[in-house]
């Protein structure tokens, strides 16, 4: 089985450059790298993604937006991740379930027990090898992002809203340190991207 690593934050903590650039590590040490997304990956996960994205419905319920995410993550898991960890690939994905337990549980104020059930439900066993969450306070974050594009539904949330996100993902750092952690994303590119590869090596994705 390959790798399987996701990587996390809030809007704004910089996921698409650090992206692209533990992908150029991966590769230059050997692994066969399958980058993907959530919510998307897939034809029904991409249009889900424009469904749960768009301002077309703002009053959209808790429930249905948390279905609709593993909706997209079953298709995802059956059309690409699991079938590239099985052809021995290592899987780079921008957000998972992580995501789910952040934003819908901690931002939206849903019951985790249900994004376990379902968790469990959709995935069975697996969790990825690897989380990096990059984490800044929300009020850089926030400046970062306004700066590129018009908010989308989720990213039009209060500051509370994403006070309760970053909550929640430090807290699934505290919980499960044996997979997932955290990386300061307040500093400069270089340094962040210093602190990722040492934790790439730290859990055995890199050689030292």
């Amino acid at each position: 089985m390959g790798k399987f690593i996701t990587l996390e934050g809030i809007e704004g903590v910089g996921k698409t450059s650090n992206l692209r650039y533990i992908k150029e590590l991966l590769e230059s040490s050997g692994h066969d790298c399958v980058v993907t997304r959530e919510p998307g990956g897939t034809n029904l996960g991409e249009a889900l993604r424009g469904l749960l994205l768009s301002h077309s419905d703002d009053n959209m319920s808790a429930d249905s937006e948390l279905l609709m995410m593993f909706a997209a993550r079953a298709e995802h898991l059956s059309k690409v991740i699991l079938p590239a960890l099985e052809n021995d690939q290592t899987v780079l994905c921008d957000r998972f379930t992580e995501a789910t337990y952040a934003y819908q549980g901690g931002g939206r104020l849903l019951d985790v027990d249900k994004i376990s059930e379902l968790e469990e439900w959709v995935q069975g066993e697996l969790r990825p090898d690897l989380t990096i969450i990059l984490d800044a306070p929300v009020e850089i974050g926030r400046a970062r992002a306004g700066s590129r594009s018009e908010p989308d539904r989720i990213e039009k949330e209060q500051d509370d809203f994403f006070q309760r996100v970053r909550s929640a993902y430090i807290e699934l750092a505290d919980h499960y340190p044996h997979r997932i952690c955290l990386v300061d994303a307040s500093k400069e590119f270089v340094a962040v991207q210093q602190q990722i590869q040492e934790q790439l090596v730290e859990y055995d994705i890199l050689n030292s």
